[in-house]
């Protein structure tokens, strides 16, 4: 019989490499509006699972796909500007 022992210190010893860092996390807070965009795109397409979606149903799905869009746009301008060298956009 084998004995089970905890990976406690297997874990530990990557504690401070799982966390993400401070350039990851300002990666993310760029891109936050174009996820909450793609979470109102999922909402609104979730609702038209369940039934036929009415012109109100397809019409917010119209608007939340238009925002991600927008989103998505803003958020590659802004990281397109940001690489390029001497700020040419």
């Amino acid at each position: 019989m084998e004995h089970i022992v905890t990976a406690q210190t297997a874990v530990t010893a990557f504690a401070d490499v799982i966390e993400p860092s401070d350039a990851e996390l300002d990666a993310i807070e760029l891109e936050m509006p174009a996820i909450l965009a793609a979470v109102d795109l999922l909402d609104a397409q979730i609702v038209t699972l369940d039934c036929t979606p009415s012109e109100l149903d397809a019409q917010r799905v119209r608007r939340a796909r238009r925002r991600l869009l927008a989103a998505r746009r803003q958020v590659a301008n802004r990281t397109g500007a940001a690489s390029l060298p001497g700020g040419v956009a």
